[in-house]
């Protein structure tokens, strides 16, 4: 008998193949692509063939259709389990970006599922966990399917939409249940929305090993799981890790996953392979199409809506030119962070090297697609000292070679794109030296035209998710909020257009970098 194991992962909301650049454009990824590949394989599937589908979270946040869902039409939440059980998973998992909007969106997107979702170390009083695990069975096989969320969660989200929830570590939850699974399964499957803190080949740590990520320790330390599909970190991968097939599908519906598990007579396991299936070559999938043409007009149609002006240029033509000499968008996103604080010292980021910016006629399409992330703000009370540690880590962004060309350094690369970690400031005047070593790097800080002393008391607005020291920034922390604003950004820029119609495009030069 054979079994195949196909996994979707990070699909964030990109249902259609777009990235809602405008109307027009077409991608080679999206839920309804997946859909098609999903239904073909299971259409051609032998008799002797048994075809489990998972999908494994991250799945109802992300792009500019979860946005609206979330907070312009509510009436659209049936239709991420109307699309999952249309499709025909047997099993989910939540992945971290499931509770960006709180419990109540959560729970709509979750309602009248025809398949459980698993989480054997999510611990909650929401009634959203179906069961730690889940055991199928087909002519006389068994299959037991874990489910596993990265325990990283609370560093990241806001208290209120966690406040019945407790996340433990992955390891430590596999190493309880799957002996259990192991006494009624002949076949055991772990769904992981996680990724791998170690590198594949070698066991060495490629990431600061702080629990967000515990895969290649789940195989290290866990005996009895024969197959892991994980997800979380964006990676495509597909491979045999310390002997166990593990796929991880890339974002945004470009891949399905397969694990092939080839079985003997007496359930025991033969012959093992990985895949990443590409949904390149295949249409979306009709019923889905039919099913969510509506929803998909009522978005275009929105992010169509005019919102303000720009005098100036605020297009993103070069997002590394952004990085290393600031950029008038990006100067902007402080400014309406300070305008939504009274904060006179700001950070924010350029997510990804997709980020457009803005035309002159400023749509809502170019304010979701370039703030792509429900973050709010907060103010934090820090000192001198906790300044220059982070403009530090900003520091450690880049590299140089032997010839003077900079680029970002490996650790902002690998094992997964970070560019979100790397902030620009206003209301400071800062500079680089990128020929000294890492820690070392910034050589003038002021701030109001003074030097900025170790022992001096600041106020700076950053994005909930730096303000509480997410992305390797520990010198920030929930300690030091001192107030919060509780509304998305994407609002408040929207808000900041209505305030001020017209804006004007500005690139401070503020940042050094030699």
């Amino acid at each position: 008998m054979k079994i195949k194991i196909l996994s979707t992962s990070d699909v964030h909301g990109y249902l259609y193949p777009t990235n809602y650049s405008d109307r027009k454009d077409h991608q080679d990824y999206g839920l309804l692509k997946c859909a098609t590949k999903i239904k073909q394989i299971k259409a051609q599937a032998d008799p002797d063939e048994w075809v489990i589908t998972i999908e494994n979270g991250d799945f109802i946040q992300g792009s500019p259709l979860t946005y609206y869902t979330a907070k312009k039409n509510e009436k659209w939440r049936s239709i991420y389990m109307q699309m999952t059980n249309a499709i025909g998973y047997d099993a989910g998992v939540l992945g971290n970006h499931e509770f960006n909007y709180g419990m109540a969106y959560l729970k709509q997107c979750e309602a009248k599922r025809s398949y459980p979702i698993l989480g054997a170390n999510l611990h909650e009083q929401d009634g959203i966990v179906d069961a730690p695990y889940k055991i199928i069975e087909r002519n006389g096989l068994k299959v037991g399917i874990i489910g596993l969320t990265t325990q990283f969660i609370p560093h990241w989200e806001l208290a209120e939409h966690i406040k019945n929830w407790q996340f433990e570590s992955a390891v430590k939850a596999a190493k309880k249940w799957i002996p259990i699974m192991r006494k009624q399964a002949d076949v055991v499957i772990a769904a992981y929305h996680g990724g791998f803190e170690c590198d594949l080949a070698t066991g060495e740590p490629n990431e600061q090993l702080t629990g967000e990520n515990e895969g290649y320790q789940l195989l290290k330390e866990v005996s009895g799981i024969d197959a892991l599909v994980t997800g979380h970190q964006h990676r495509e991968i597909a491979t045999i890790c310390q002997g166990v097939p593990t796929t991880q599908p890339g974002e945004k519906g470009k891949f399905v996953g397969e694990i092939e598990l080839q079985l003997d007579a007496h359930h025991k396991i033969q012959k093992r392979q990985t895949e990443l299936l590409s949904v390149a070559d295949v249409k979306p999938d009709s019923e889905l199409v039919e099913l969510t043409t509506k929803l998909q007009n009522e978005v275009e149609d929105w992010l169509d809506q005019p919102m303000g002006q720009v005098e100036g240029k605020m297009r993103v033509t070069d997002p590394m030119a952004a990085r290393l000499n600031g950029h008038p968008y990006l100067s902007f996103i402080n400014q309406v962070q300070m305008a939504a604080t009274g904060a006179d010292l700001s950070a924010t980021a350029l997510f990804d090297n997709d980020v457009g910016g803005y035309n002159p006629t400023v749509t809502m399409r170019n304010i979701v697609n370039s703030y792509v992330y429900p973050n709010t703000l907060a103010v934090l009370k820090i000192t001198g000292a906790d300044l220059k540690a982070a403009l530090e880590r900003c520091g450690s962004f880049f590299t140089r070679d032997e010839k003077g060309n900079v680029s970002v350094s490996a650790i902002f690369r690998e094992p997964k794109i970070q560019y979100y970690n790397y902030d620009v400031y206003s209301g400071i005047n800062y500079a680089f030296d990128l020929d000294k070593l890492v820690g070392e790097r910034l050589i003038a800080l002021s701030y109001h035209g003074k030097l900025v002393a170790d022992d001096q008391n600041l106020e700076i607005v950053l994005n909930q998710y730096r303000a509480i020291g997410g992305g390797s920034y520990p010198m920030f922390g929930a300690g030091k909020i001192v107030r919060e604003v509780q509304i998305d950004m994407t609002e408040l820029i929207s808000d900041y257009f209505v305030k001020h119609p017209v804006v004007t495009a500005i690139k401070e030069e503020n940042i050094r970098i030699k």
